[in-house]
């Protein structure tokens, strides 16, 4: 069978598959057990954490101990959460009431007051440390509050955690010392920022969510504190923000100076690097009632609607020209975002992009870290993050449609199955492998199980309305009623001019019933449109064409709907060889469709590169693979590579000014991944005269046999002018490098592809052949136009009639092979299909 064929049969088992069903509602004994089975994964993460780990930050769950900042190996930006204060066991203490662990919550408490210290001398995020600790904290003391107010528990609580989360607002002020009210990214929980002992204050830049994430916290910490000065400094940031959107797109940057408020990286999305800001806004409005908050994020909104969002995708643009596209791949942080829009009341784009999501989810058990517009994975790291849990929780609260119940069942299938160790659950490095990776992130605990507990419970079983509280980024619990506690802030009155084009909900409450009157399918419908965005999906077994069925009658109409929305026309058909005069027969339709096979985009082939080791005394036999970079030199086009001594780059991350760069000029330099993008690396090595840039991953475990190749890519701004030849070493290749660079006085290498230093040619590896298939519906015009094509084109068609029940296939139609029906032919060129081939 040719892979022609095969991809064609693929297309009719996706249309064999569009017939009439309803997702059967989950029984009150199901969603109970699956209730109960979060519980216990909870019970088994939360109990491994305070086993293995506690009071450390946070579980390494593959080693069954506690990562201690300083006595594991430096992960960059990663470990600046990490403030030897229990982080994880202060993320979770709310979410432990919430699940009706009271005794472990009081226990947590007393832990936190008796051990925990906030004056450490660690240089922290200030975004992180807000909304994990700061808003851990608070939640905490919301919920010892509240479990005090009904005199169940907590009697001897005195008000100690919003102790201890004032104290901490205190020590993260310093970094809004800035001339532009901006905050700066890190703080020294000790000394601050620009003491001389803070090892920080250096720092010109950060994001647009690192700066836009602080009013909920700060907000809540005045109101309960009394202190106005929190809430005033976060709203100052957000007025900054503001005051530098872009007025012609109203949309921002990804970065931005904290010093002057130019803009650093003018890339704009929903995703990393912007995701909270505009969360923040919206749930401001909601927190504080203050409608400032909600004008900006409306303005907001409706430029991300006329520019970024084209469903079922979020597409970062350029903020000074939303018109272009600036990268080809989305993050997994955006996943938050139909959440965010079921808040606004817009649920229609909300649906359509989680229906991609959980698309490109079943393709890989976990979503990863970022992905392609082809659906392709672009970074395969998935770090058990919980946003795409939130959406389908708040999907489920607007509709009550019980999809999105077995959407959350296979998230909590997939993590049991596949996330699962002894310790505790592990981050998966790549969802292409499964591996995975020694990690479980605070926020596992503090948000995920969150979302999953309530999905699956009735509101009469929480202990407390959900309602009252809005989540924060981090999922903490803030009750709506401090709105009332404090008049809102004097002078937050920046200029806001409504949005010309102002919907139903700019400023009520969501509705589906005025979204969606009497049609309590209206999720399926919406949905249905990128049911095959990936494919049919499910096992493929062959099928011969003439038991193709297709529920075209008219009780069954939204099939029918279903083609219409892939661009194919039907219309009553009547006998073979539609003659007009032919009778028709009533609901059933004649098809005849001309589905043409081109060549699809491949998804991107990655050329392994090579470090040879050519001086004595390896002489050429010790080959490592590397990766290569979307940037800088292009090896694959040197004929004879690049050579030259190894030397380390000092500091050995490249991520701060070069300090040996007489030693590097004119050789090939070393260079640690991590605490910076590829490159701002390599622009600060080639600025120091290097040959070339060997980089090399963290830790000790990856390597190119148990890790997918990958390309480096840039950081959002221009690489033109990086020139220097640029490759990629996991760290067991890098290893046997430093290795001879330790043993050997001088070292030297050749950087040039795999397949060349061999000396001879290497034949590609075969690839299956891909294809995508463009239907169209065929007219009298297409067999004229038949005669007239030249016999030398090469466009193979394929040409299927479906006849009318009880009929049999039409003999002209199945010339080339009789027990088909398919017959290829020279076709009319027509537009690439929109769907990636299966």
């Amino acid at each position: 069978m040719g892979p022609s064929f095969q991809v064609f049969l693929l297309y009719l088992a996706a249309l064999s598959w569009v017939r009439h069903h309803r997702v059967q509602a989950m029984t009150t004994e199901e969603k109970a057990k699956t209730r109960d089975q979060v519980l216990e994964m909870f019970d088994h993460a939360y109990g491994s954490y305070m086993k293995y780990a506690y009071p450390a930050d946070e579980l390494m769950p593959l080693s069954c101990r506690g990562r201690v900042r300083g006595l594991e190996p430096n992960r960059g930006d990663v470990d600046d959460i990490l403030g030897m204060f229990s982080l994880t066991l202060i993320d979770s203490m709310d979410t432990l009431v919430l699940l009706n662990r009271l005794d472990e919550f009081e226990e947590a408490v007393k832990k936190v007051i008796a051990d925990v210290r906030l004056d450490h001398d660690v240089v922290v995020s200030v975004f992180e440390t807000n909304i994990r600790v700061l808003g851990g904290l608070l939640g905490a003391h919301v919920m010892a509050t509240m479990l005090q107010q009904r005199q169940e528990r907590m009697q001897w609580y005195k008000d100690e955690l919003l102790a201890m989360a004032t104290d901490l607002g205190h020590r993260l002020l310093p970094a809004f010392n800035t001339t532009s009210g901006l905050p700066y990214p890190r703080v020294n929980l000790r000394y601050g920022v620009l003491n001389p002992l803070s090892r920080t204050g250096t720092e010109s830049n950060t994001c647009t969510a690192c700066a836009g994430t602080m009013i909920l916290e700060f907000a809540a910490l005045s109101r309960l504190s009394g202190e106005p000065v929190f809430e005033g400094q976060a709203r100052r940031a957000l007025d900054v923000l503001w005051e530098k959107r872009q007025r012609g797109s109203d949309l921002v940057g990804t970065v931005i100076n904290i010093h002057n408020g130019d803009w650093v990286r003018r890339d704009s999305g929903v995703g990393a690097g912007i995701d909270s800001y505009y969360e923040y806004l919206m749930k401001a409005y909601i927190l504080l009632g203050d409608g400032v908050y909600l004008e900006r994020f409306n303005t907001h909104y409706t430029a991300i609607m006329k520019y970024i969002s084209q469903p079922p995708l979020l597409l970062s643009v350029h903020m000074h020209n939303p018109t272009v596209s600036v990268r080809g791949w989305m993050d997994s942080l955006l996943a938050f975002f139909p959440g965010l829009q079921v808040l606004r009341g817009d649920l229609k784009p909300a649906i359509e992009t989680h229906e991609m999501l959980y698309q490109v989810t079943k393709q890989h058990k976990f979503l990863p870290e970022a992905f392609t517009t082809e659906f392709r994975v672009h970074w395969g790291q998935h770090p058990l993050r919980p946003e795409f849990a939130e959406s389908t929780y708040f999907l489920y609260k607007a509709t009550g449609d019980a999809y999105y119940l077995q959407v959350g069942r296979s998230i909590v299938d997939s993590l049991d199955r596949h996330a699962r160790v002894p310790c505790g659950f592990a981050a998966v490095q790549d969802v292409r492998t499964g591996r995975h990776e020694d990690r479980m992130d605070s926020f596992f605990l503090a948000e995920m199980f969150k979302y999953l507990y309530l999905l699956f419970s009735e509101k009469e079983q929480l202990l407390f309305d959900i309602d009252d509280y809005i989540f924060t980024t981090e999922a903490h619990l803030l009750p709506v009623a401090l709105s009332a506690v404090h008049p809102a802030c004097q002078g937050n009155a920046s200029a806001v001019h409504p949005t010309s084009e102002e919907d139903l909900f700019a400023h009520s409450c969501p509705s589906t019933q005025t979204l969606f009157p009497n049609n309590p399918a209206f999720a399926k419908t919406i949905r249905d449109r990128y049911k095959y965005l990936l494919g049919a999906g499910g096992v493929y077994h062959s099928t011969p064409l003439r038991e193709i069925e297709l529920p075209l009658h008219d009780t069954g109409m939204e099939p029918v709907e279903f083609l219409k929305s892939m661009g194919i026309s039907l219309s009553p058909g009547g006998a073979p060889g539609g003659q007009p005069d032919s009778p028709s027969q009533k609901g059933v339709y004649r098809l005849k469709l001309i589905a043409e096979l081109t060549h699809s985009p491949e998804e991107e082939v990655i050329e392994p590169l090579a470090v040879q080791i050519i001086s004595p005394p390896f002489l050429g036999r010790v080959v490592l693979t590397a990766g290569p970079a979307k940037f800088g030199m292009d090896l694959t086009k040197n004929e004879h590579g690049v050579k030259g001594s190894v030397v380390k780059s000092s500091p050995y991350t490249a991520c701060s000014a070069i300090t040996n760069a007489e030693e590097l000029r004119g050789r090939i330099a070393l260079a640690v991944r991590g605490e910076c993008m590829f490159a701002s690396k390599a622009r600060r090595l080639q600025e120091a005269g290097v040959a070339g840039v060997i980089f090399i991953d963290q830790g000790t475990d990856s390597s190119s046999e148990g890790t997918p190749l990958f390309q480096m890519v840039g950081d959002g701004g221009s690489t033109s002018e990086i020139s220097a030849p640029l490759v990629f070493l996991f760290s067991k290749e890098g290893q046997v490098l430093l290795d001879a660079l330790e043993e050997h006085s001088s070292v030297e290498v050749l950087l040039l592809p795999r397949n060349k230093q061999f000396g001879q040619d290497v034949k590609k590896k075969d690839r299956p052949l891909v294809m995508n298939v463009n239907v169209r519906l065929a007219d009298e015009r297409d067999h004229q136009a038949d005669s007239s094509r030249q016999l030398g084109e090469r466009i193979a068609t394929v040409e299927l009639v479906l006849e009318p029940e009880g009929q049999g296939l039409d003999s002209s139609s199945s010339a080339s092979d009789p027990s088909t029906g398919v017959q290829a032919e020279p076709s009319d060129s027509q537009q690439p299909c929109a769907q990636p081939a299966p």
